[in-house]
């Protein structure tokens, strides 16, 4: 069985951070991720990440903007690692080749993003996280860390409470297979794919929150979740909030600018808690099916030539020509704030364990996420993480292969499992909408309650899904299954 001093599980980039910072190390490092690394959630991040590089910017209103956006409920130390090293992950990936915008000067540009006093997200015109995975992805092959592509983890190797490996199946082949190691990462992303309709990747199902509550890991703010207002009606896409630094705006049926009675100074540049519930409640007031992101105002050429690949969006996707028309958006589910509660080194509640990024809840974001913030934490944490995980020392493990041998006839059982009525699929879209209609951003004790309930009859209804699907060569049918359990 493969056995490594550090296992980062999950290739985003706090997994690939992370991965980098232990190799700095010395350690011997892998990752195992169920997608390629480019295929993860970072590369729907498109405003840019944060950093005071300007010099009328500084850390300190970096943070109280953070503080602020997180409606005062964020860990303030914590906000103050993030925004005094902000500046150095920034110049570290562009010393790595990631293509920054340039201004006339040749230094590094920024723009505005929702709720920021300052234009400090530098950015890579509207594809910010995929050049940023991509740039990392290189780092990764060049340092030739291993990674061990299309893998679902399914378990965590204990012994005496400590975490020393994990279980995983391989998609390609179906065989099931123990990895062991002195720590391992946990950067798995969140669970907003729990929502439907959401902006997330397909593959942020909480699957590492899940693992480590099983293992016995405390959570922390499971209840704050995102969501973003530009979220493109029918799909869920996600369009860039520089859409609103721009210029843009949104308008209710009336063609009324909502948002101003919300933040009548900043309107649509408020954060993205602010503007989505303001957007959800003339939604559900009946003044609007959805609202309307007008851009008809700005000019066509500068917001092709900027935001080109948000332009072709907005053909694509809502079918719209934004020069003429207006785009339908809502909001959808984007980011989880909640997740395992970590230290701001990663560490978890389970000895051996750490935890960064989208899965992690460092108390960062607070009540809500900064446009611009997530990438950063994803690299200010993963790289924190990764160099505390290359510190545990080796330890022997016993007890691996009766974990194993338990893990493969689980696994093997539910492929065993008769074809029945219910199906994993139609469950979880069940759920998502249930989530949507009673847990989005508007909220009640009743919704809530019945929620509760019907979330309970789901489960009840889980475990009498049947796999139609007996092959074991790339069965999504089954990862579907083990998807859902988390």
């Amino acid at each position: 069985m493969p056995n490594h001093s550090v296992l980062i599980v999950g290739a985003g980039i706090s997994g690939m951070r992370a991965a980098l910072a232990a190799k700095e190390r010395g350690s011997d490092v892998a990752l195992i991720s169920k997608v390629h690394p480019l295929r993860t959630h970072a590369g729907t991040s498109q405003g840019g990440i944060n950093a005071a590089v300007r010099e009328e910017d500084s850390a300190a209103l970096h943070a109280e903007d953070t503080v602020k956006g997180g409606d005062y409920l964020a860990d303030q130390n914590v906000v103050e690692l993030l925004t005094a090293t902000a500046p150095r992950a920034v110049i570290t990936l562009d010393h790595w080749g990631v293509p920054f915008n340039r201004n006339g000067n040749g230094r590094l540009d920024s723009r505005r993003l929702c709720g920021a006093t300052h234009p400090r997200a530098c950015f890579v015109d509207d594809m910010t996280g995929h050049a940023i995975l991509q740039v990392l992805h290189e780092q990764l092959l060049k340092e030739g860390i291993r990674t061990y592509e299309e893998w679902v983890v399914t378990r965590l190797l204990l012994d005496d409470g400590a975490c020393v490996g994990v279980v995983a199946l391989e998609l390609a082949s179906g065989k099931v297979e123990a990895f062991v190691a002195n720590a391992v990462v946990l950067a798995t992303g969140g669970c907003a794919r729990v929502y439907e309709p959401t902006g997330a990747a397909y593959g942020v199902t909480g699957d590492g929150i899940a693992l480590a509550y099983r293992a016995g890991a405390p959570l922390m703010d499971m209840e704050m979740v995102q969501f973003h207002p530009l979220g493109i009606k029918g799909s869920g896409m996600i369009l860039t909030e520089a859409l609103l630094g721009l210029g843009g705006y949104l308008a209710n049926g009336s063609g009324e600018r909502f948002a101003l009675k919300h933040a009548p100074a900043v309107g649509e540049r408020a954060p993205r808690d602010i503007v989505a519930r303001a957007a959800e409640e003339e939604i559900v007031s009946g003044r609007a099916e959805f609202v309307a992101l007008d851009l008809r105002h700005l000019d066509g050429d500068d917001l092709k030539r900027r935001l080109s690949l948000t332009s072709h969006v907005i053909k694509t996707q809502a079918g719209v020509d934004p020069a003429k028309e207006t785009v339908p958006v809502r909001p959808v589910a984007h980011r989880t704030m909640g997740g395992l509660q970590v230290s701001p080194d990663g560490v978890t509640g389970v000895a051996g364990l750490f935890a960064t990024g989208g899965c992690a809840a460092t108390g960062v974001h607070g009540a809500n996420g900064l446009g611009g913030n997530w990438l950063l934490e994803a690299l200010v944490f993963g790289e924190r993480a990764g160099l505390a995980a290359a510190q545990k020392e080796p330890r022997s493990a016993k007890g691996i292969e009766g974990q194993l041998e338990d893990e493969r006839r689980r696994i093997a059982g539910l492929g065993d499992r008769p074809a029945g009525a219910e199906r994993a699929g139609a469950i979880r879209s069940e759920l998502g909408r249930l989530m949507r209609r009673h847990v989005g951003p508007l909220r009640d004790a009743s919704g809530l309650k019945e929620a509760g309930n019907k979330i309970s009859e789901l489960s009840a209804r889980y475990r009498q899904v049947g796999i139609t699907n007996k092959g074991q060569r790339y069965n999504y049918e089954l990862a579907a299954f083990l998807e859902l359990e988390s």
